[in-house]
């Protein structure tokens, strides 16, 4: 595949589509990508990501063209401070049924 030819006339816009049909497995139209389609637009984002995109989230592709991969503690961390930074909290919920909520102590 020439990246080159593909990475030029590719627009935010296609790339974004790409991203969805990749995760999705599906064309915007409901249309089942092949597993070529599939291996082939995977690569496309891929590349688009690392010369286009200065990403550093999870599982995306940097501008080194290595693989960005974080613990489970660096992204709870980076969650925190995005909330914080908006002015947010992030919701915490107890799943043991033992203990009352504030609610019930009433």
């Amino acid at each position: 595949m020439h990246y080159n030819d593909a990475l030029r006339a590719m627009t935010p816009e296609i790339y974004e589509r790409m991203l969805t049909a990749v995760e999705t497995g599906r064309w915007p139209d409901g249309q089942k990508l092949t597993e070529g389609q599939r291996e082939n637009a995977m690569e496309l984002v891929m590349v688009y990501q690392a010369k286009y995109l200065d990403q550093n989230e999870h599982f995306s592709i940097n501008k080194l063209g290595e693989l960005v991969l974080k613990s489970k503690r660096d992204m709870r961390e980076e969650l925190k401070l995005k909330a914080q930074q908006r002015g947010e909290s992030i919701a915490r919920f107890n799943l043991n049924n033992d203990t009352k909520t504030p609610e019930q102590d009433k």
